[in-house]
């Protein structure tokens, strides 16, 4: 894991060359993910504490980096970029005046990732470069990023057995009258425990945190309908359809997965199970489409088919691609015409609700392939009773 940081150079160095193609002269990046994906770190203190770590880069020089100093020393340790600013909370170098330096008198333009870009560095910019156009540089990072290489692939895959030993867990710990909340702390015991296998305390990787965290998103009987409510008090009954989705906690080095599946605590009742079996023929029917050279929305209308065929109506997309974000590009959904293409990572759902009842649910991530696709996360694609 050590050549994380020789893999981000080399994107970072690729990122340059794109910048070069279309002109631009600087761009400022602010998305925490963009940022690991390029200068390979990530901080702790983002914009939700008001702490700006911007990564400016030019076609034609080493990148800097801007950051509070009280993460300066860790970026120094993670990061391949040589060039790390501080900056302080108070005196002559706050982050806008820092920033300031790095960006220089008034470039042509500045580019930025438009629907990334936070107010407070939005508005340093308006005032600091006033009359500066701004270009929208997601569209070449977004074409970098769709693409996984042979290296994030393993990185996810391993990702894939973290989230496989959770949900393992997850199944485990559930009979009638145990609450939520206890198998929410296996699904986390038990991912740290698996994603510490993967680390050493050596070099970069003594700065990745094996830690599952974030609220599990979890619910059972009529309010498996809710889809994102998080684990609660609330005790298991029997016959109780469980769900789990692990898509804000199966990560590992910053490559995020979605995962779901539906547990029932004794049989279902036969509308919940066919509900369950619904989610799951239409999840069937989109992977059975993934292949080089269709279109995304040709995954979803195969899914969507199968929902019509059962008499529901289709309520979300069947999928998103993954990798550093949560949500990257394409999507799974019936407007998106993106051409599939070997090395797209996508969670790939089927998905069912009765609201007020219950729902049905299940999620895989996969790889798309020369002749399809792989599975990057593995359990079993049934009805699953406890």
């Amino acid at each position: 894991m050590s050549e994380f940081r020789d893999h981000a150079r080399g994107r970072s160095a690729e990122f340059q060359r794109r910048l070069a193609g279309q002109g631009v002269e600087v761009a400022v990046i602010t998305d925490e993910s963009s940022i690991a994906y390029l200068a390979g770190f990530w901080g702790h203190l983002g914009m939700e504490f008001g702490r700006p770590t911007l990564l400016v880069l030019r076609p034609d020089r080493d990148p800097v980096v801007v950051t509070p100093l009280m993460e300066s020393e860790m970026v120094g340790a993670m990061s391949w970029v040589d060039d790390v600013r501080p900056w302080h909370d108070a005196g002559g170098d706050r982050w806008e005046t820092v920033a300031a330096r790095v960006l220089g008198e008034r470039p042509p333009a500045i580019g930025v990732e438009s629907s990334a870009l936070p107010a407070v560095v939005r508005d340093f910019l308006d005032e600091r470069f006033a009359g500066v156009p701004r270009v929208d540089v997601s569209g070449l990072l977004g074409e970098m990023r769709a693409i996984k290489s042979a290296f994030e692939i393993e990185i996810m895959r391993q990702a894939g057995e973290v989230a496989g030993a959770m949900m393992s867990a997850a199944e485990a710990s559930l009979a009638e009258g145990v609450p939520e909340y206890e198998s929410a702390l296996a699904v986390i015991a038990a991912g740290t425990r698996k994603a510490a296998q993967f680390l050493t305390a050596r070099g970069w990787e003594a700065f990745v945190s094996p830690l599952v965290h974030n609220l599990q998103i979890m619910q059972s009987g009529r309010d498996t309908a809710m889809v994102h409510r998080r684990a609660s008090v609330k005790p298991l009954e029997r016959g109780d359809p469980v769900y789990f989705c692990f898509c804000n906690m199966a990560e590992f080095c910053h490559y995020r997965l979605g995962f779901d599946r539906v547990f029932f605590v004794g049989q279902p009742t036969e509308e919940a199970a066919r509900v369950q079996e619904t989610a799951i023929a239409a999840q069937a029917a989109a992977l059975a489409a993934i292949r080089p050279g269709i279109e995304a929305r040709a995954v979803a209308q195969a899914a969507n088919a199968v929902y019509r065929a059962n008499g529901f109506e289709p309520g979300y997309r069947t999928g998103r691609a993954i990798g550093m974000a949560y949500l990257e590009s394409p999507r799974l959904a019936e407007n998106d015409r993106t051409p599939l293409a070997a090395g797209m990572t996508f969670a790939v759902d089927g998905g069912v609700s009765l609201p007020g009842r219950l729902g049905g649910r299940i999620g895989d991530s996969v790889v798309v392939t020369d002749d399809g696709y792989r599975f990057l996360t593995d359990y079993p694609r049934r009805l699953l009773v406890v």
